[in-house]
Order: structure tokens, then sequence, then C-alpha cells
């Protein structure tokens, strides 16, 4: 509904009445899922006003469903080789397809300021081609700050070499750099 509808955050939802009818459920069960997802953070209700939604980076669903499955050490693991695959996959894609001007402005990114590597790696994500593959690479970095697997930026210079790298557009040694300079040092933690 949300979707046909072209709703976006902040937008208003339907009424439960209007929800009811063209959902064909109950009023009462409307009215519990409307409180399940106001729990969950991704609606809001203004007194007076309706129910809204809410953006959904904001919500607390990854901190939720975290806490039941981030508690497995295998999970864990599973979860930084995911994110290291996905990254890989992201590297690339981003040499391949990215212009000669995006990833100097990259550069330029990462040479004018202090960044995690956090930072770092939502911004070369960004620059991906492949939406899907970053849509998934967020939510599963948002389960590894859930699991406190946030790698902090350290040695700027690797970072620096490794965008001096992808722009060379030299793929092998690009993430040859990443797996044992990046990856390798915030792993150590």
């Amino acid at each position: 509904m949300i979707e046909s509808d072209g709703l976006v955050s902040g937008d208003k939802i339907p009424s439960e009445r209007e929800l009811s009818e063209r959902l064909h459920v109950g009023r009462s069960s409307i009215r519990e899922a409307l409180r399940a997802l106001e729990l969950l953070g991704l609606i809001e209700t203004r007194r007076g006003e309706g129910t809204f939604i809410r953006d959904y980076q904001d919500h607390n669903l990854i901190q939720l469903l975290g806490t039941f499955f981030l508690q497995d050490p295998k999970v864990k693991q599973d979860l930084a080789e995911t994110k290291e695959y996905l990254e890989t996959n992201c590297i690339q894609i981003v040499i391949s397809s990215a212009t000669e001007q995006e990833l100097q402005h990259f550069l330029n990114w990462a040479t004018e300021q202090a960044f995690s590597d956090d930072d770092f790696f939502t911004k070369l994500v960004a620059l991906n081609s492949n939406y899907l593959m970053a849509r998934i690479w967020t939510i599963v970095n948002s389960y590894a700050r859930a699991a406190n697997q946030v790698n902090e930026a350290i040695e700027y210079d690797s970072y620096i070499r490794f965008v001096h790298l992808m722009i060379e557009r030299n793929t092998n040694q690009a993430i040859s750099h990443y797996l044992k300079n990046i990856r390798k040092i915030s792993n150590d933690e």
C-alpha cells in the first residue's frame, strides 16, 4: 500500500477505518498492527493529526532483532565475513563502473577530512552501481554495528593508497590492499 500509494517518510497513512476496509481486516487487528509498527519506530502517531511514516533509517528494528540472533559467536563471524564479501564485490563494481570524476571526488573527500571506517565504506558503497548490493551492505553494516563490530578508521594513508589503486583501475592490487591493510587492521581489535 505504501508503494502503490507512493507514500514516503513523513507522509500521513490512511485512517484505521480506511486501512480496515482496504485490507479487509477488523479495526482491532489494524490497531494492534499500528501499535507494533509504532513500537518499532516505523510510524508515529501525532495526537489530533494522524499517523505518519517515519524514516526507516531511524527505527530500532536492527537493534531489536540483533539482540536475539547476534548472541551466537558463529553468527558474528559470518556477519563479518559477509560484510567483507560485499565490500570486495562493491570494490570490483566501483573500479569497473565509476567515472574518473566520481573516483577523484571520493579521493578529495578522503584527503580533506577525518573519517571512520564506516564513513569510508558508506561513501564507497554509494559509488557502487548495484543498488541492491548497496542496500544489502547497509543492512549488514547495521547488524555489524549492533554486534559492536564497528571498525575504527586508522592509518588514513592505507585508505588513501587504496583509493589511488581504485583510480588506477587496478582491481587485484586494490582488493589485496583492502584485505591486507584495511580489513586486517580493523579485524585485529
